[in-house]
């Protein structure tokens, strides 16, 4: 870095003027419940425009960077959130803003924004940190206890520092952000225990590009204490449940990815269903574990077995769902626990034989047919070569149906290829 006080101020200055010109001309009126001004923050963040008055040590000049940089991340931060905070930001305020941090990384780390990023944190974090402890409370806290820390602090503050926790920490990658793990987990997990859904969120996508980035070694000494934050989540609001989902599977299955005994993988899947259970026609809920949940699964194997009477009643039901998404999405699932566990020892078999035919029939008139048609083939399939006489068992009463006579040459291996039979009308029941 330039060791001239003069040079630094009048670069910050110059490459911090079109977002300073923006804002003064973007009108912007906050939330008088949120107590907090967004465009206040943003402003004070800002070179002063008078020239310091006296030569600037290092420290004292990454401190100067540190301020600019901040309002460059709670900017480029708000591209991607909807909160009130930040939905007033116009796309050219942005844009200036990630103009303004490219052009600090070109001068000081030759364009190279992650080098800028990995120096700025061990003084970023701690402040983003704090910011976000300002308004959280102990996890055995009311409702009153929620009044009294936005009293003692808006929340509204801890939502912009999380935002900024989430662009830093998502512009290091591997294997650089291994290298700053001390730093970052903490501050990640304060956004993560914070009682506002709005910081949680933001906590959960930060955890899962650390999760992605970071080796199972890394993480390890914090394993355990990530694993309860995700668990005591679950629970959550629906807007956040999408990341609570992707990043407790993320995590279990890095941190004990050959272990499907470990106690976390037994606690996880039951506090999903059992929230799964409570709402089960909730449409986006379900979709984000279908999505999501296949790893799980894989390394769940046959202890999967010990989750059946609670996963088939799920799957029963929302393979009639109204909408397409959810029904592929339960084939491919079904069809991944067949594979991995043959059905053993399973009273299951008749009951989903049954639903499959029911939707094989339900499905003539569904856009997805096709899709829907082939998963049900090579599930139909897969248990008459690993169930035998128990499939027989339950297939008898179907294999005269003639609706369903290319089913019955498929499984026997009569037909070499999925069927794409065309649509008659005895078909449509």
């Amino acid at each position: 870095m330039s060791n001239s006080t003069s040079d630094l101020h009048s670069r910050l200055l110059r490459v911090s003027e079109p977002i300073a010109e923006i804002l003064r001309r973007t009108h912007y009126t906050p939330q008088e419940s949120s107590k907090v001004s967004t465009k206040d923050i943003l402003l004070s963040l800002l070179p002063n425009t008078s020239p310091p008055p006296r030569l600037l040590n290092e420290e004292q000049s990454l401190a100067s960077i540190k301020s600019l940089s901040l309002a460059c991340a709670l900017l480029s931060s708000s591209r991607s959130s909807t909160h009130e905070l930040l939905s007033w930001i116009p796309e050219s305020l942005i844009v200036a803003g990630e103009s303004a941090f490219s052009e600090i990384s070109r001068d000081y780390f030759s364009e190279n924004k992650r080098l800028l990023v990995i120096e700025l944190l061990p003084v970023v974090l701690p402040e983003l940190k704090d910011g976000i402890e300002g308004s959280s409370m102990s996890k055995d806290s009311d409702a009153e206890d929620v009044s009294a820390a936005m009293a003692r602090k808006p929340v509204g503050y801890a939502i912009l520092a999380a935002h900024q926790l989430r662009w830093f920490v998502t512009q290091v990658d591997k294997p650089s952000l291994s290298k700053v793990c001390n730093l970052v987990v903490p501050c990640a997990l304060t956004a993560l225990d914070h009682w506002s859904p709005d910081v949680k969120r933001q906590g959960m996508i930060s955890f899962v590009h650390i999760a992605k980035a970071m080796s199972s070694g890394d993480l390890g000494p914090y394993g355990d204490v990530v694993l309860d934050a995700c668990c005591q989540n679950i629970a959550s609001d629906d807007e956040i449940w999408i990341h609570v989902v992707e990043l407790s599977v993320l995590l279990v299955t890095k941190l004990h990815p050959f272990n499907p005994r470990s106690s976390w993988y037994e606690r996880i899947m039951n506090e999903m269903l059992g929230h799964l259970e409570r709402q089960p026609r909730n449409k986006e809920r379900r979709v984000a574990w279908l999505t999501f949940v296949e790893p799980l699964l894989n390394s769940l194997g046959l202890f999967l077995l010990a989750h059946f009477r609670r996963i088939f009643p799920l799957f029963f039901q929302w393979m009639h769902s109204d909408d397409g998404e959810t029904v592929l999405l339960v084939l491919e699932r079904v069809e991944t626990i067949v594979k991995l566990t043959w059905i053993r020892n399973s009273p299951q078999i008749p009951r989903l034989v049954e639903e499959l035919v029911s939707l094989y029939k339900e499905s003539s008139m569904r856009k997805e047919r096709d899709e829907i048609r082939t998963l049900i083939f090579r599930i139909l399939k897969l248990l008459h070569e690993c169930k035998g006489l128990q499939f027989e068992s339950a297939w008898r009463q179907y294999q005269e149906d003639p609706n369903l006579s290319t089913v019955e040459e498929y499984i026997r291996g009569l037909s070499l290829s999925e069927p794409r039979e065309p649509l008659v009308a005895s078909e449509v029941v």
